[in-house]
């Protein structure tokens, strides 16, 4: 398997996931989204705001454009959250389905005040998106403290499965 069908395939993962997040959360009251529990990010809201402001900076680095500006998310709706999750992780997947197997490989130079490396663009890919896991890993776990106990699976390995039927 070629490194460009790997790297697609895990780009359309991820907005895959990310929508079964959304489509899991979005039915749940504020009450439950924003409620806070000891975590590194203390509610659901707070979590998914950080993966999407996440998705954005790795987005920035793969593309090798700047950074949008974003409002805090103590200034955006759940619904504005959902979507910008959502427009980010679509952006993504475009923007790695359109890369060649050589742009992949690509090393993009990062310099910023907590690290400085130069790997291929394929690399981040895999940073942002084991990056995204983690944190719904965290907002399964925060649901359940809450009450929230009806997560979807959202396993790679459950996604490739479902793909094929």
């Amino acid at each position: 398997m070629s490194l460009k069908k790997i790297m697609s395939n895990y780009a359309d993962y991820n907005l895959w996931v990310n929508q079964q997040l959304v489509n899991w959360l979005s039915p749940k009251s504020d009450e439950l989204l924003y409620a806070e529990v000891p975590s590194s990010f203390s509610t659901i809201m707070k979590t998914l705001d950080h993966i999407w402001s996440t998705e954005e900076y790795w987005f920035s680095v793969i593309s090798e454009s700047s950074l949008a500006e974003k409002k805090a998310e103590s200034d955006l709706s759940k619904e504005e959250i959902f979507a910008g999750l959502l427009n980010s992780s679509t952006k993504l997947k475009h923007l790695i389905n359109s890369l060649s197997e050589e742009d992949l490989m690509k090393e993009v130079k990062i310099v910023n005040p907590w690290f400085e490396c130069e790997l291929p663009i394929s690399e981040y890919l895999i940073q942002v998106i084991n990056h995204g896991t983690y944190h719904r890993g965290q907002i399964v776990t925060i649901g359940r403290n809450v009450g929230i106990t009806d997560a979807s699976n959202t396993d790679y390995n459950f996604y490739n499965v479902v793909k094929q039927k």
